[in-house]
């Protein structure tokens, strides 16, 4: 057992709070959109020893029904660099315990020795054909954190009915078992096997599959700066500069080695932007480098600034880096392509969040465009039926700074998205264009997208169920609303309850997904606009985008409108000082 959680409960006990008794022992943790994840801390909706244990005896317990050959294929488990001194939880810790309770079950566990990148789980389970894999992380969410994502046979991370089956095999087999402690077998029994060096060396050679200008990039004259946020991402983001022929990017030293406190940034997610790239846009000014690359600390996610001429940075958001990736693998496929290969046989894909951009891309291209649900877990699994059909996928991504170039991974992949954006910056130097620049040409040639996407800070789940509710019951019970502020709208999908006013029997092509609150608008003036919960965190997230034809090319008329509309969006469907919520801090 952990001395360190007992005694947390413990003490709740002994000073009568019951009331926090209460909220940490009587929930479970559920699986969102990336696995289980929480607080490190007591309590079963707390990530900790017991919690890891009992997910695992479930996963087991539920594998073992699924995989008559599971004891010959085994499992894998990854971890990233995650800690708290408090209750002596370490990522590394729970991924001894996932291990040991497989072990003591005779199962094969492929057990990485160091922390890896998040990327590496699912790329390890279908490299050595195992049933699944957990990868101990909770990315980019705040230090308390962590959490145990779980990827399938397929390579990609689980989805309904797989996550209902786990958790009620969970609440089945709570006592630990005879063995599940024993985190020594890690060290002793020859049933766990170190993948790392492996994994490693066929990742990095799957890795040329995307690479198309080595010559050329190994002659660059630009820079770049990488900033692996205090996580696991600095090695292999060296490692695959040199795959693609480029001298190492230069680190930023406060930021490159593990720290499970991220000492030097305010909360560990890239998407912040600026703020949170303050060390790493230093640095490449005193270096005089023009890009700036930053992996979130499980190097799943990027974030790419660039030195403008103006001496400012520009950095990307997760929508304008899809229009340049989505850009750049067509235009490489297509120079890299046979002459008789088809294009209505690629794919592109995004999650309903994300931007249109690759959907006008995809019109005028003629290759093929479809969304799915939020969460990269729908994108992989699709992804997998597409590539079993004989389907070319090239690209996929999620607004939030999650890229998948290729398909030798079904997750989202910073290490990838990294040398994949260095490449096209170092092939966009030679015609001295910058990736701004590119990215206006981008807008000019298949119509500017302007999006912007942020979030209300909401601890209170009633006051979130009470907002959405009132959507549906608008104006009237069972009303949606039909103006936002003075904004017509022209269509609404609710994907909490299935709803889809365009589609001729009104019910959503997207999978029901009741557990989290979605509701989507169409406006009259081209503007979509959805405002959903976070599958991680206590937060309103809204998305809002203007898609304009080719020939709509006034940004500051689009710009306006935009901001008009979110202004409404919020005052109208939101209501921030009624509800008490709290404005994200920029």
């Amino acid at each position: 057992m952990n001395p360190k959680t007992k005694e947390q409960i413990e003490n709740l006990l002994r000073n009568g709070m019951n009331k926090e008794l209460r909220d940490r022992l009587c929930c479970r943790m559920t699986f969102g959109t990336a696995g289980l994840r929480s607080a490190m801390g007591a309590g079963f909706c707390y990530i900790n020893d017991l919690t890891v244990i009992q997910s695992t005896q479930g996963m087991y317990k539920y594998l073992e029904r699924c995989f008559s050959d599971f004891k010959q294929r085994g499992f894998v488990v990854g971890y990233d660099t995650r800690g708290q001194v408090t209750s002596s939880c370490s990522s590394q810790r729970l991924a001894k315990l996932t291990a040991a309770v497989l072990l003591a079950k005779d199962v094969p566990v492929y057990l990485f020795s160091k922390y890896v990148p998040t990327p590496f789980v699912p790329y390890a389970v279908q490299e050595l054909k195992a049933v699944a894999g957990v990868m101990i992380t909770a990315s980019h969410n705040r230090k308390e954190d962590n959490g145990y994502k779980v990827y399938w046979e397929t390579g990609a991370q689980i989805t309904s009915p797989h996550d209902k089956e786990i958790l009620k095999c969970i609440e089945e087999c709570v006592e630990p078992w005879n063995g599940s402690w024993n985190d020594n077998l890690v060290d002793t029994s020859p049933l766990k096997r170190d993948p790392l060096q492996d994994i490693c060396r066929r990742y990095m050679e799957d890795l040329k599959k995307i690479c198309f200008h080595r010559e050329l990039n190994s002659k660059t004259t630009l820079k770049f700066v990488h900033t692996s946020f205090h996580g696991v991402g600095h090695d292999y983001v060296q490692l695959a500069f040199q795959v693609f022929g480029f001298k190492p990017p230069i680190p930023v030293p406060e930021q490159k080695d593990p720290d499970p406190d991220f000492s030097t940034v305010k909360c560990p997610n890239p998407e912040e932007g600026e703020s949170v790239l303050e060390l790493s846009l230093r640095l490449a000014e005193k270096e005089n480098a023009r890009v700036v690359l930053a992996t979130d600390p499980d190097a799943d996610r990027l974030a790419v600034a660039e030195l403008q001429e103006n001496g400012h940075w520009k950095v990307f958001t997760g929508n304008e880096l899809a229009a340049l990736f989505g850009w750049w693998m067509f235009d490489c496929w297509k120079k890299n392509t046979s002459r008789n290969a088809d294009v209505k046989n690629v794919y592109m894909l995004a999650t309903t969040v994300s931007s249109k951009i690759l959907k006008a891309i995809a019109l005028k291209e003629g290759f093929h465009f479809e969304e799915t649900l939020p969460g990269f877990k729908w994108i992989g699994s699709r992804i997998k039926d597409l590539l079993e059909n004989g389907k070319e996928v090239l690209f996929a991504f999620e607004e939030s700074i999650g890229f998948l170039c290729g398909t030798s991974v079904l997750d989202k992949d910073g290490v990838s998205a990294a040398v994949v954006a260095a490449e096209m910056a170092a092939y966009l130097e030679t015609m001295t264009i910058t990736l701004k620049q590119q990215l206006i040409k981008v807008y000019e040639k298949y119509g500017y997208h302007i999006s912007k996407t942020s979030y209300f800070l909401c601890y209170d789940p009633s006051t979130i169920k009470s907002i959405f509710e009132r959507l549906r019951n608008f104006d009237s019970p069972k009303e949606y609303p039909k103006f936002c502020g003075t904004f017509a709208i022209l269509h609404i999908r609710d994907v909490t309850t299935g709803y889809d006013s365009s589609q001729p029997n009104k019910k959503s092509v997207l999978p029901v997904s009741k557990n989290s609150q979605m509701i989507t608008f169409t406006f009259q003036n081209g503007c979509v606009a959805t405002l959903r919960t976070s599958g991680t965190e206590p937060k309103i997230k809204y998305y809002a985008e203007m898609c304009a034809s080719p020939e709509q090319s006034d940004t500051a008329f689009l710009e306006e409108e935009l901001r008009k509309l979110i202004e409404a969006l919020i005052e109208n469907f939101l209501e921030p000082s009624k509800n008490g919520l709290i404005w994200r801090s920029v």
